[in-house]
């Protein structure tokens, strides 16, 4: 869903009205309050920040899981082992955002005391949008990292096969006075949530981003089979990117490769698909004095959105686009897809609440 399409009723939604349902499901459902605010809270930082694709139109997914089993809706998460700066989280098949933002939480508590934390994920689950746990992290003063790998939907370069999934990789760096910046990618040219989407919407996808089952392009969400790496032409190196981010979630946590892992739209919603993530929290003081730091920083973004642009085009940093979206749908609320609306009326009908949309 882009920024200025419609639900079925064309109305807008405030932002609190969809996290307020959203927590009433996952509550209803089945799950713990813990699971219910973490998955709520990625979820909207998609719908909040224009990522669509990874926002509210998950809900239904995720209740899917919650309730035949694929995923644990009352986890135990607890840290498998740590050495030093690093440690290994284990999920316990939760949910991937309360997996994830705790995740966080113990990295940038080592990054505190060691200046770097590093945490593995382990028997965890789709998290949704990586920029949200980068985001936590700078939210505290912390650069933060964060990666994970998917069942596989994307081909190689010149490969005619699914073999990574789409792998995201986020940072997000801490600006004082500002927002911070912030980059999250999927190592795909678009993310399959997007094909999804545009099927919703019945939009042509854009050229180069997706291919049939033979490995050729296609425009068609409905035929598309798999996605293209990142890149285009050059698309080897989003495939390297990828196998950063498979090597980091999946070898390095002892968890399943991407081909390796149960399609996430079913046919099994019973079993646990075993996904692992990463997440790594930077402490910039212990590299130098805030001030520094924080000096430059500030004279990066600025030079970066003053510098020349071409005719007609705006040179924006990375995140800027996200914060002019956030600001517009917090003051006017957001409209959902109509196959969105659609899943949250049966939801609201499901578990005798009032839908939002």
């Amino acid at each position: 869903m882009t920024s200025d399409s419609r639900s079925s009723t064309g109305d807008l939604v405030p932002l609190a009205a969809i996290a307020d349902f959203c927590r009433k499901v996952f509550l209803a459902a089945g799950a713990d309050r813990e699971t219910a605010d973490a998955a709520t809270r990625g979820m909207l930082h998609g719908t909040r920040y224009g990522i669509d694709s990874h926002g509210v139109r998950l809900l239904p997914h995720y209740v899917k899981g919650l309730t035949e089993g694929r995923l644990n809706p009352r986890p135990r998460l607890a840290l498998a082992n740590s050495f030093g700066a690093v440690a290994s989280l284990d999920a316990d098949n939760g949910h991937g955002a309360l997996a994830t933002y705790t995740a966080m939480d113990h990295a940038t508590r080592l990054a505190g005391e060691f200046g770097i934390g590093a945490v593995a994920i382990r028997n965890s689950s789709h998290f949704g949008p990586a920029g949200a746990y980068a985001i936590d992290a700078a939210d505290r003063g912390f650069i933060g990292f964060a990666f994970c790998n998917s069942d596989s939907f994307v081909r190689l370069h010149d490969g005619a096969m699914r073999f990574h999934g789409t792998n995201p990789i986020a940072c997000a760096v801490p600006v004082r006075g500002d927002n911070p910046w912030l980059f999250d990618m999927a190592t795909s040219a678009v993310p399959y949530n997007r094909v999804q989407l545009y099927r919703s919407l019945g939009r042509q996808l854009p050229e180069g981003v997706a291919s049939d089952e033979r490995g050729y392009d296609t425009t068609d969400p409905g035929v598309a089979d798999m996605l293209a790496p990142l890149g285009g032409e050059f698309g080897f190196k989003g495939a390297g990117l990828a196998g950063i981010a498979e090597i980091l979630s999946a070898v390095l946590t002892g968890m399943k490769l991407s081909f390796d892992i149960a399609p996430m739209p079913g046919p099994d919603f019973s079993t646990p698909r075993g996904l692992g993530a990463f997440v790594i929290a930077l402490n910039p003081a212990a590299f130098l004095d805030v001030e520094t730091f924080d000096a430059a920083m500030k004279r990066y973004v600025e030079t970066l959105r003053t510098s020349p642009a071409r005719e007609g085009f705006k040179v924006m940093a990375p995140g800027d686009r996200e914060w002019a979206v956030a600001a517009e749908r917090e003051k006017h609320g957001v409209t959902l897809d109509p196959a969105t609306v659609d899943a949250f009326r049966t939801l609201a009908a499901t578990y005798r609440l009032v839908s939002p949309a």
